[in-house]
């Protein structure tokens, strides 16, 4: 999944649940700026930061490493 897809789908997912920026911001202890620039595709999260906004909404994030291909 790309980044922005996965971005996406955590918005997506924010909004079917009611819970405004400000409120998942004040759960996930994600500043309240850096959220609204990841949900505009302004800025580039760390997995840590994904990974606390995924827990709040009750999602699980995980993260594959393909062998190179020689």
């Amino acid at each position: 999944m790309h980044l922005e897809d996965l971005i996406s789908t955590l918005k997506q997912r924010r909004e079917v649940l009611g819970v405004t920026q400000e409120r998942l911001a004040d759960l996930s202890g994600v500043g309240l700026r850096t959220l609204k620039a990841l949900e505009s595709n302004k800025s580039n999260p760390t997995f840590e930061t994904l990974t606390k906004l995924a827990d709040v909404l009750g999602m699980e994030l995980t993260l594959a490493v393909k062998k190179p291909k020689l």
